[in-house]
Formats: structure tokens, sequence, C-alpha cells
């Protein structure tokens, strides 16, 4: 990759990082916060959820905000409002007060992975992409691995009230950076000719197709094939097994293991970050397997199924007492996993012949994740107040794995393609 379009890389890997150390703050401040509330492990899962909600509806109406507006401006507004919203989050009174934080949080976090998406669309040519989701998604542990870590720091040392506010404002950096750098290729003063001519060339998609601003109409188009519809629920049970670690594996630790707060935060730390760094190079593997033929053909589906039948030995989890060999279970678990749907972010822009619906479909792709996803912190937090373990937690997770990989090797066979766009009036993109 050259060395100046890698920014692009830099700057989705920490919208992502930061995106998800937003996230996990909560999980890593449960335990004070179900204790100054008095909450049950069920009120503590709606809570965990409850981003969701507002993160599922938003996603299909930011995808077609994406293609109309631009990435530059819709990332920049989701970010803005999403960090406002985790801070706010520390001045939270009560229950409710709780939850309407995290519903802001979720409206702001669902411009993330539709924009992201249609930069890769706009920035990486065909034959990178995998590793630039690679990249982009391993943000999604990176943030995991920082957050666990300096949020159960900053809390020891002043509460989990004002770990809010501090992960909140990093947010706030970033937006400035992408406001003085960041554009579409076309545009940008920093990127040298002879890289900016490679883009442009190698990305399978016009400039003029790209900037075509298309109607919200498209995504009934899009839901009519059946390799989205796959993609879509393939990917909905991968993102199963993402929350349930993200919600609900300090709590895990803190009551199965008897860790401290600290100490839960650099267990969780540990296979998060393994993940990021195995799942970069496992997304420059899928990139050097095939020829650039092939990338059209969805053949990247073939390590997509590899990867969540390996994130399934989660099943294993109810058998292992060693802590050491629990982490390991989690870090394959999690590599699987987070590969797998970065697999599918690439798969989309591969089997996808229009490129002008980059976010509708990328869109349609994530709510159909987070369908599943938004599902995971309740279901757990049943499962626990009626077993009394996480036994069944970890066994449903593996068997959406496993049948996630089936819908992936059967449904994803032909190519997105629907009728031409007819482009509609807007302003010029930002």
């Amino acid at each position: 990759m050259g060395w100046r379009r890698g920014w692009i890389s830099l700057f989705l890997f920490t919208l992502a990082m930061i995106n998800y150390v937003d996230r996990v703050a909560l999980s890593v401040a449960s335990k004070p916060i179900a204790q100054e509330f008095g909450l049950s492990p069920v009120a503590m899962g709606y809570l965990f959820s409850s981003f969701l909600w507002t993160y599922l509806v938003c996603l299909i109406p930011m995808g077609i905000l994406v293609d109309r507006l631009g990435t530059k401006t819709v990332n920049a507004a989701g970010i803005a409002l999403w960090s406002t919203a985790t801070m706010l989050t520390g001045i939270a009174w009560n229950y409710v007060s709780l939850i309407a934080t995290r519903l802001a949080m979720g409206v702001g976090e669902a411009t993330t992975f539709p924009a992201g998406g249609r930069v890769v669309r706009e920035w990486i040519p065909a034959g990178e992409r995998g590793l630039t989701n690679a990249i982009f998604l391993a943000g999604t542990q990176a943030g995991p691995a920082v957050g666990a870590v300096v949020v159960a720091w900053v809390l020891s040392m002043v509460g989990w009230r004002g770990s809010f506010f501090v992960v909140g404002t990093v947010g706030g950096i970033w937006l400035i950076a992408w406001l003085i750098w960041f554009d579409t290729p076309e545009r940008v003063t920093w990127l040298e000719e002879d890289e900016r001519a490679k883009v442009l060339a190698e990305r399978d998609a016009d400039s003029k197709v790209l900037e075509q601003k298309t109607g919200g109409t498209r995504v009934l188009d899009l839901l009519r094939t059946r390799t989205m519809w796959g993609l879509a629920l393939a990917e909905g049970c991968a993102v199963y097994t993402q929350y349930l670690f993200l919600t609900w594996l300090p709590s895990y630790l803190q009551t199965t293991r008897q860790l401290s707060i600290m100490k839960t935060g650099l267990f969780t730390a540990v296979p998060y970050a393994g993940a990021a760094l195995l799942g970069i190079a496992l997304g420059r593997v899928s990139d050097r397997l095939l020829q650039r033929q092939e990338v059209g053909e969805g053949r990247r589906r073939r390590m997509g199924v590899v990867m969540m039948l390996s994130s399934a030995v989660i099943l294993f989890t109810p058998f292992v007492d060693q802590i050491w060999l629990i982490l390991a279970l989690f870090t394959l678990s999690l590599t699987g996993m987070a590969t797998a749907i970065s697999l599918n972010f690439s798969l989309v822009n591969d089997l996808l012949r229009n490129p002008e619906d980059s976010g509708k479909a990328m869109s349609i792709l994530i709510v159909g994740g987070n369908s599943f996803g938004i599902a995971a912190p309740i279901v757990t937090g049943y499962v626990i107040q009626s077993t009394g373990s996480f036994n069944w937690a970890f066994g449903i997770a593996g068997l959406l794995l496993i049948t996630g990989a089936t819908l992936l090797l059967t449904m994803t066979r032909e190519p997105i393609r629907i009728p031409p766009a007819v482009p509609v009036a807007s302003s010029q993109a930002s």
C-alpha cells in the first residue's frame, strides 16, 4: 500500500477504535454502576443493548445520507454527537438517564461503518480492500483492548463518572484532524499525482458514478438480491458473538474469576489485542490469495467461512478452567469473528456492481449484523439470571457462528446487481 493513502487506513482504524472505546466504557464500569443504581443482570443487559436500539434504526438512513452528502460531512457529525453523548453519561442520575445517553450515542455511531465502507470504495484499489478493511475493523478490537485498560485505570483514579468524560473528549481530537485533512482522492492536496492516478484507476469505480446522488428506494432493490441477504444474515451470526464479548466479558471475568476492575481490564485487553494484530495479518492474506479476476467473483467468502468456523471454538469455553487457556480460546474466537466481519465488508464491495450505492449496501450489511447483536446482551442477561452461569451464553454464540458459515458459503455466490441508478438532484458532496 502506498504510504500516503495509508493515512486513510489510519483514519479508519482510529475512528473504529474510538467508537469501540466509547462502547466498552460502560462494560468496564458496569460493576460500580450496577451497585450505585441497584441494577440486576437483566437490567444491565437492557442497558448494554440500549445504544443498539437507535443504532439499528439509524443505519440505513445514515447509509442514504452518506451516498447523498459524502463521507466527510457524515462522519464529522457522527463522532461529534456520540462523543458528546459519552461525556453526558458521566452525569447520569438514574437508569432512565443512562439509557437516554446510550440512545444518543447509538444515533452518532450509526454513521461510522456506512461511511467507512464508502471511504474504502472511494480510496482503495480493489486488490487492497482485504487489508484495508482488516485495519479498519482491527479498530473494533483495539478499542476494547485499549479502552478496557485505560477506562479501568481512569475509573480507579477518578471514579466511573470521570472515566466517561475522559474517553468522550478523545473524539474531538479525531474530529479536528478529519476536518483538516480528509477529502476524496480527487480533491486532497497531500496525495502525489502518481498515487492519485493509481487509486482512480484501480478502485473499480468511475468518479462520475461515485458522485451520483441516488434515492433511498435503492435500498429495496438491494434487498431483492439473495447475496445481500446472505451477507447480512452471516454478518448477524458473527456480530452476536462480538456483542457477547463486548458487553459481558468484563462481568464474566469479575464474577467467575473474582478479578479486580484493574485486572479485569488487563485480562479483557489481551484477547482483543491479539485479535487486532492477527486480524490485520489475515486481511493481508485474503488479498494475496486472490487473483484480480477472483475479487469480483466473491472468492473471499471461502476464507470468511473458515474464520467463522474457527470463531466457534467459543463452544469449548464451559469445559476449560485455566485462565490462560480461556484467554487463548477468546483470542482465537475474537480473531475469527473479527476477520469474518472485515471480510464481509470487503465482499460487499467485491460483489456490488453499483458503486454509487455503496453506503446503502454497507448499511444493510450492518443492520443484519446488529439485528442479532442487539439481542446478545439481553439474551445473555436472561441466561445468566435463569441458569446462574455463562455456559449457554457461549453455546448459543457458537451455534450461530456455525450457522453463519453455512449461510456465507451457500447464499453469496452471485454478484449484487441492481438496475442502473437514476440520479437525484443534490448539492456537491463534501
